[in-house]
């Protein structure tokens, strides 16, 4: 089983280095490159810092509507808990990542290293080098409804982000998994067959005495050039 965590953040501003916060956080879950239905969503007290205009008219989130929510120390353990040990699946990593350690470490915690990440970015430009790349040319892109986007949410990117994933990655169609192995390597050859494997037991015979008298009396009507015959004198001389 593979998992991963599609995510995306809102923030106050641009830079967590100057003091901006983590005000909004959604993820989902994938396995197998599948959407599971499990998803953490929560949104966060920025505590003393404001939401600048230019963030709200992206996101729509003001600094009052915050106000009764849980500040990020308090839904930490939740949110690591969540996404476990699985991969990170974001688009422009390095933004989102830097506000989730900002705030992770300002809650005592470690921070999440970045061979977890999975930038989508990265993988927009290198697959379409002359982009656009953002995530609503990305839905217009590989035909992806985006209408409902009408300012940014975390929970809605990460469920468009989702479907980009799949796209980039030439995943439409999810890899069907046959217990341990996948349905890829057990195919035999470039036919796409699937390989038999072997009956751990041969089945009885159902073939009776009288039943094999009748059939090598038939096969003697046939003629000296019948292929029977020459089957079963070539099964006399092996037997």
């Amino acid at each position: 089983m593979q998992r991963e965590i599609v995510l995306d953040t809102e923030t106050t501003g641009l830079d967590a280095r100057r003091g901006d916060r983590l005000i909004e956080i959604g993820c989902l879950e994938l396995v197998n490159r599948i959407p599971s239905g499990q998803e953490f969503h929560r949104f966060i007290n920025p505590e003393d810092r404001e939401v600048h205009p230019d963030a709200e008219a992206v996101h729509g989130i003001s600094t009052g509507f915050l106000k009764d929510k849980p500040s990020f120390a308090a839904v930490a353990g939740d949110f690591l808990a969540f996404i476990g040990d699985a991969a990170l699946v974001i688009h422009n990593a390095s933004f989102d990542i830097g506000f989730i350690n900002m705030e992770l470490e300002r809650a005592g915690r470690l921070p999440i290293g970045v061979e977890r990440l999975i930038d989508t970015l990265v993988l927009a430009r290198r697959k379409h080098p002359a982009g656009p790349n953002s995530l609503d040319a990305l839905c217009k892109r590989y035909g992806i409804d985006n209408s409902k986007r009408v300012k940014h949410g975390a929970l809605m990117d990460s469920a468009l982000l989702a479907e980009v994933y799949v796209e980039l990655l030439g995943e439409r169609q999810a890899r069907l998994v046959l217990g341990q192995q996948s349905a890829p390597a057990a195919l035999a050859g470039a036919g796409g067959i699937l390989a038999a494997r072997p009956r751990p037991a041969p089945l009885p015979t159902r073939l009776t005495p009288d039943a094999e008298a009748l059939h090598r009396a038939f096969v003697e009507t046939l003629g000296q050039d019948a292929i029977w015959r020459r089957y079963m004198d070539g099964a006399r001389e092996m037997s």
